[in-house]
């Protein structure tokens, strides 16, 4: 027996080894170059007497090496006469120095999406472009050729002027199997992750639009006195202790017909009082907005707008909002109230004035891009065909299994161009099986849609789902699904299957 205890320690070292090396290897701080774009093109309609289209986009790309990247963005009319006119897509591109700091970027955006009566066909578009640009370190600008072509059966096809503004937003990540890993901040003293932390806020929320004045719908009709119900989702990013910037999309839910919808980029100032337990926050936010028979014009929109935030637990906060979304000569304007949850982190550092966090946890992100099936999907005519959308879904893991999710749709095939989605609930995942290559999913998801004829009723739908996860690397997944749609108010109920890929990481986060 004594022999073997020199076996056994040998055996236990062996393993802790080995335990410590991967357990290093997991937390590694990996960091992604990666970008921000605003681009702007006035796209020029097929009927002659109509006015330019100025379609503006909101992009998010990663850097794959040194001179090519891929990425998501949005796309929507804020002039001409398409208000409500919104897209959804994936980029791919090359973007190489020619010359100190003078660079070419070429790429290629592929999407779906339209409008209400506009000549989108499917909603299917590609948007190749070509631009030369300077880069002035903080921020880059370029400027080129651009041609769109809504190719399945549209008839928005142009040559024009493509213009960008690129500013770097890099991130840090670890491998998503460190989800839920809780470390002692003293365990990350002296590593890459002890830097100061960068806060971040995320918000679910209603709003309620009450109309006023002159606006109307497009049919002519007032809408004076009509109460819009809006669900949505607030993305908020600080760059200082009181200054943020932030993102804010809604979708008609309910006092409208289905399809209104709008997204907003602005910043703002945060103050705090009452020991970081009450917030106040002002803000104004630029966007597009329309569609669900709102006259909104060109789609051009701007919201300025105070909130008020009362802790309820830990990092959660109530959050009550009033303000006005409005058109800037007030052609369509509206005062709002909205009520939401907010949760804010502190995320890619240990470094933090609030002593209490003294504990870290890697936090599970997923974004996935996805094709939607619905099978004979009901239409307001009475009719049934089948209609596909693209999809962007990310998913925010509370714990190792349990996650919740935003997602946001755009018809591109099947004469439905005009109909999207934006829906949020909650999902379970299960650990990986069969040699760590499969896991399976469940989820429940629900809120407005609506557009491209499709009947949706006033554009509240419930959508639960199931499928399976297949791992390609540890940053991938394949991903298929299947589930069933179901209209409040609108005939459409059917069932709808979809494939796509899963981006999967961690972000160091305190609590």
């Amino acid at each position: 027996m004594v022999n073997n205890i020199p076996r056994a320690l040998l055996l236990v070292l062996t393993f802790s080894v080995h335990f410590f090396y991967a357990q290093n290897e997991n937390l590694e701080k990996k960091s992604q170059i990666s970008f921000a774009q605003l681009d702007f093109l006035s796209i020029d309609m097929p009927n002659a007497n109509e006015a330019n289209m100025d379609f503006t986009g909101i992009h998010y790309n990663v850097m794959l090496n040194n001179w090519s990247y891929a990425g998501l963005g949005f796309y929507g009319a804020v002039g001409g006469e398409r208000g409500g006119f919104f897209t959804l897509g994936l980029n791919v591109g090359v973007k190489k120095e020619i010359y100190k700091k003078l660079f070419v970027d070429a790429g290629l955006h592929f999407g779906g999406g339209g409008g209400a009566a506009a000549p989108d066909g499917g909603g299917a578009f590609i948007l190749p472009h070509i631009n030369l640009g300077y880069d002035f370190k903080y921020f880059s600008i370029s400027g080129g050729w651009s041609y769109i072509d809504f190719f399945a059966g549209g008839e928005i096809k142009s040559n024009q002027v493509y213009a960008s503004l690129q500013i770097p937003l890099n991130y840090d990540y670890s491998n998503f199997n460190t989800r839920q890993l809780e470390l002692d901040t003293e365990s990350l003293k002296n590593t890459e992750w002890d830097k100061k932390s960068h806060r971040i806020s995320a918000m679910v929320h209603l709003n309620n639009l009450s109309v006023k004045g002159d606006s109307k719908f497009v049919d002519g009709s007032s809408m004076d006195g009509r109460t819009m119900r809006l669900a949505g989702f607030e993305f908020t990013s600080y760059v200082s202790d009181d200054w943020f910037y932030f993102i804010k999309a809604d979708g008609a839910y309910s006092g409208i017909p289905a399809g209104y919808m709008d997204i907003f980029i602005g910043g703002g100032y945060h103050l705090s009082m009452n020991k970081n337990r009450t917030n106040i926050q002002a803000k104004f936010g630029i966007g597009a907005g329309g569609g669900g028979g709102v006259d909104t014009k060109g789609g051009f929109l701007i919201y300025p707008d105070l909130s008020l935030e009362q802790k309820v637990y830990d990092n959660l906060y109530f959050s009550i909002n009033k303000g006005y979304l409005m058109s800037p000569d007030s052609h369509f304007l509206s005062s709002t109230l909205g009520f939401g949850l907010k949760y804010y982190v502190e995320k890619d550092g240990i470094q933090t004035e609030n002593s209490s966090q003294n504990k870290a946890v890697f936090k599970g992100i997923q974004t996935i891009l996805k094709q939607d099936w619905y099978l004979n999907a009901s239409r307001n005519g009475g009719f049934e065909q089948d209609m596909h959308q693209i999809s962007l879904q990310i998913n925010v893991f509370f714990n190792k299994y349990i996650y919740g999710a935003g997602q946001t749709s755009f018809a591109n095939f099947g004469d439905a161009g005009a109909y999207a989605e934006g829906i949020v609930g909650l999902g379970v995942q299960s650990n990986n099986y069969f040699n760590n290559r499969f896991s399976i999913f469940a989820q429940v998801l629900g809120g407005a849609a609506g557009g491209g004829g499709i009947s949706t009723g006033e554009g509240l739908i419930v959508k639960p789902s199931a499928g399976i996860n297949i791992k390609l690397t540890n940053f991938l997944n394949l991903r298929g699904g299947i589930g069933y749609v179901k209209a409040r108010g609108g005939s459409l109920s059917n069932i709808f299957a979809n494939f796509g890929l899963s981006y999967n990481l961690s972000f160091l986060t305190l609590k």
